[in-house]
């Protein structure tokens, strides 16, 4: 399903603190892969505390297409019968992923060492988003992709009549990618080996262990080693999802930059592979604690506390801890644009490819604000104007992302002049109750008609 219905803007206004507990969604990369993996095992998965965004909503009518089947139960609770790895059967129709680009990636590489055809849609933004990274490793099982020129959806995946097992290098830290080759590696015979210069989050491999796969990564001179036995015989299994540390940025650095505010957000994953930003922020002088840590479903998980940090100093984010923080670039450079000093963000060329060009849009953004930012083809720098300095007034093109619109409307809670986002529907492909969790701490947030 693509962003679809009226376009509505939101104005974002300074105001009192911000207070109380955020509950944030599911984590978005762990509903898709419990999805996908629910319905390449044989039996009934159950998983609660699944994210209810459109993007994972989108990969749940996939798995349906591909002869699962899958049932909400409510409460952000499903079942997920499987039908076994390389049970799927050939879909009658197209299959819509939205806006989601974790989704049709993934189910690309789930699909791809099945003899049949699939064909990949999305909306007008993941129309423009490139395939070929996903496509081109898929290619070496012995799938076919046709698509639009550039590698962009629409796309045709003809999967491989008899795959072969795969040994790849990615040439740029991704997830997705990696995620993509081991989904497509559990229906090849033999060993299927991923090598990673760089580790990304690894909620693929954990799980994949989880429902009984032979995996094992390897620390080596190359990289990360990541090797799957093909053909296993998954095992349905009970997940809680954990709450999701991409969603929970927004209210914390609201916290963080919002004059006597104080928030808990309970039940975060702290997967190494995605603590960045918290790493990151720390480094700035934010006050953060991390309280209650513990161990759900083999990911790390904590209650981290926010409270406002008038002393936020800018930073060099280490090109290395890119990968671990991809998707916090945006609410990191409404930090940076609150902090004093600058802030270095080198390596993320990886943001040109997201929902938008999240680096130009940004910057973009930031400036209207009036912001000052510096930015290439893989780096971006923002000057901050210190606590209270930001002047706002403007009004924000979303492109269709949800990231940039959550971003800058954080930015308006804590700018001299109200900050609007031109367009709040995306904001709910990942963060369905963004608004009204934003409002129950205490933020001014005003929807109207565009």
């Amino acid at each position: 399903m693509s962003v679809s219905g009226k376009t509505f803007t939101i104005i974002a206004r300074s105001g009192g603190p911000l207070s109380g507990i955020a509950n944030v969604p599911g984590d978005k990369s762990v509903s898709h892969r419990a999805l996908i993996l629910g319905a390449m095992s044989v039996g009934e998965t159950r998983i609660t505390g699944l994210l209810g965004g459109e993007d994972v909503l989108a990969t749940a009518r996939a798995m349906a297409s591909l002869g699962a089947e899958v049932a909400s139960h409510g409460d952000n609770a499903w079942s997920v019968h499987g039908v076994g790895v390389g049970g799927f059967s050939e879909p009658d129709h197209v299959i819509d992923c939205g806006n989601a680009g974790t989704g049709v990636r993934l189910l690309m590489g789930a699909v791809a060492t099945h003899d049949m055809s699939v064909t990949f849609t999305g909306d007008r933004s993941l129309a423009s988003r490139p395939m070929g990274r996903v496509t081109e490793p898929l290619s070496l099982f012995g799938a076919r992709a046709i698509g639009r020129r550039g590698g962009k959806l629409p796309m045709t995946l003809a999967g491989a009549r008899d795959p072969v097992p795969v040994r790849y290098t990615t040439p740029v830290a991704s997830a997705q990618v990696k995620s993509a080759i081991l989904l497509a590696g559990l229906n090849a015979p033999g060993e299927t080996v991923v090598i990673e210069r760089e580790a990304t989050r690894d909620h693929t491999e954990r799980m994949l262990t989880g429902f009984g796969a032979q995996v094992t990564t390897e620390v080596t001179p190359e990289g990360r080693v990541i090797t799957l036995t093909g053909r296993p015989d998954l095992v349905p299994q009970t997940i809680a999802v954990p709450r999701d540390p991409s969603s929970a940025a927004f209210p914390i650095c609201a916290a963080l930059i919002v004059p006597g505010s104080d928030v808990l957000v309970p039940g975060i994953a702290l997967n190494p592979t995605r603590a960045g930003l918290l790493d990151t922020l720390e480094e700035m002088g934010a006050d953060l604690t991390r309280e209650a840590v513990r161990d759900e479903g083999g990911e790390p998980v904590a209650d981290i506390r926010a409270r406002y940090s008038p002393d936020l100093r800018g930073v060099h984010v280490p090109e290395a801890r890119a990968a671990s923080m991809i998707d916090e670039y945006p609410i990191l450079s409404v930090v940076a644009a609150c902090a004093t000093g600058i802030t270095d963000m080198p390596g993320t060329a990886e943001l040109r490819v997201k929902e938008s060009d999240r680096i130009a849009t940004m910057a973009e953004g930031l400036r209207a604000a009036g912001v000052a930012v510096e930015d290439g083809p893989d780096w971006w720098r923002v000057t901050g104007c210190g606590p209270g300095g930001v002047a706002g007034g403007a009004t924000v093109a979303t492109r269709l992302d949800h990231r940039i619109a959550m971003s800058f409307l954080i930015l308006g809670l804590a700018a001299k002049a109200p900050v609007a986002v031109d367009d709040g529907r995306p904001i709910a492909t990942s963060f369905p109750i963004f608004v009204e969790l934003m409002r129950s701490l205490g933020a001014d947030l005003s929807l109207e008609d565009a």
